[in-house]
């Protein structure tokens, strides 16, 4: 179920900018060739391509393909990717921060994720934090609802952390 989840979502991400060397290093991991898929993804990412950097988030994340689960690993990819907009992305650091995987365990910070990728057209993220919403005092929603606007205003530079 996780590779076709990861192919399903390799495919909705693909760009013409880097799809060759994408489509390379995604060839190579369903192969199960994870360094030859790194050496091609790591480049593509470092330079700002915004869906390697999520694959790459997912990849650690999951510890997929033979990856070790790296959570510190994975929330780097994750915050690149979401600092340039990716509604995908910012929904995982939603759930990284609402269940401390990788950061200390933060209601208001998950909040602010998902709120933020729920404005930017992330389906599920508005239910998800309406549903954390329930383990928070309104002062906490008033203060992520805050840093979430706070973040889109800055372009991504001012995001609670």
């Amino acid at each position: 179920m996780k590779k076709l989840l990861l192919t399903i979502t390799f495919a909705i991400f693909s760009t013409n900018v880097s799809a060759q060397d994408f489509y390379k290093g995604s060839k190579a991991l369903h192969s199960g060739d994870l360094v030859t898929a790194l050496k091609e993804w790591i480049p593509l990412a470092e330079q700002g391509d915004i869906q390697t950097q999520y694959s790459l988030g997912v990849i650690y994340l999951n510890g997929s393909f033979g990856a070790s689960k790296d959570y510190v690993e994975a929330l780097k990819w994750f915050r690149l990717s979401a600092k340039l907009g990716n509604e995908y992305a910012q929904s995982v650091l939603g759930s990284m921060y609402e269940h401390g995987k990788g950061v200390l365990k933060d209601y208001t910070v998950g909040h602010m994720w998902y709120n933020i990728a729920s404005a930017n057209g992330h389906y599920y993220s508005g239910s998800n934090r309406d549903v954390l919403e329930a383990d928070m005092t309104p002062e906490d929603i008033s203060k992520a609802t805050a840093m979430a606007r706070e973040c889109m205003n800055s372009e991504y530079k001012k995001c609670g952390y």
